[in-house]
């Protein structure tokens, strides 16, 4: 599978088409590099787009700069909820003239921590575009979650090795998300040797799916960030996702 990039030229950046609610990924554009900011803490959904438009008006940045979240959930939810949840998260993004119909540019990872859960789901960091600072050409990505699901024709969810947990069940899950972020990575003509971070979402012990399958890729150039987090939707196991982002900052909350 091969995928197409579509322009965001207000927004100055790139992204993979995906579902209503996130695309596959973004990139920044040339002139302009991608920066994430994280929360001291996780902020709740409608107070932290707040936070985000007043962080991008301090800065000049119109809102189509904002191009890529991470969330954090108390819980996964089954197929309904995590529509329903979709669907209030779109509505500012249709708002602010980001997401027009079906086509959201913005790309997205949704966990759920097994430890220090928020009450309700909430921004646990975003990404914007700013212009590149004398000449920089670094690249700069961010690629959305990717847990171990795949497209059938009877399910467009279906969970490979389901209720399987055991060291070897994790080694047939992690290719299936990690074959799948390679294909985004290769849309916007990068590799595991351009990302500056690899995270690893999942409850369960992983150490054959490292050795055997991460380790081999090159995905430990930076090491791997594991976050004792579930998966956002009820059954699913194991999720990740990688960025290439030059500049980070952590941005406190009162």
């Amino acid at each position: 599978m091969t995928y197409e990039t579509k322009e965001m030229a207000a927004g100055g950046y790139r992204y993979i088409p995906g579902e209503f609610q996130y695309s596959s990924g973004v990139a920044a554009e040339p002139g302009f590099q991608l920066v994430r900011a994280r929360f001291e803490k996780v902020v709740p959904i409608v107070e932290g787009f707040k936070r985000i438009e007043a962080h991008l008006s301090a800065l000049g940045r119109p809102l189509a700069a904002f191009a890529a979240c991470e969330l954090r959930s108390p819980k996964p939810f089954d197929k309904d909820g995590f529509r329903s949840f979709n669907q209030i998260y779109t509505g500012t993004l249709r708002e602010w003239g980001i997401c027009k119909g079906d086509d959201n540019p913005v790309a997205r990872s949704n966990v759920c921590p097994l430890f220090g859960a928020p009450e309700e789901p909430g921004f646990f960091a975003f990404s914007y575009t700013v212009p590149a600072e004398n000449g920089d050409t670094r690249p700069s990505f961010v690629i959305t979650g990717q847990a171990e699901t795949i497209e059938t024709p009877e399910d467009p969810y279906f969970i490979v090795e389901r209720g399987n947990v055991s060291e070897e069940g994790m080694l047939k899950k992690g290719p299936v998300a990690i074959d799948e972020i390679e294909r985004r990575l290769r849309a916007f003509g990068k590799g595991w040797a351009d990302t500056t971070a690899v995270h690893i979402y999942t409850v369960y012990g992983f150490h054959r799916l490292m050795t055997e399958e991460m380790g081999p890729r090159g995905m430990n150039r930076g090491g791997l960030t594991w976050h004792v987090c579930r998966p956002p939707v009820v059954d699913a196991d194991f999720e990740m996702d990688c960025r290439g982002v030059p500049l980070e900052l952590v941005l406190p909350v009162d």
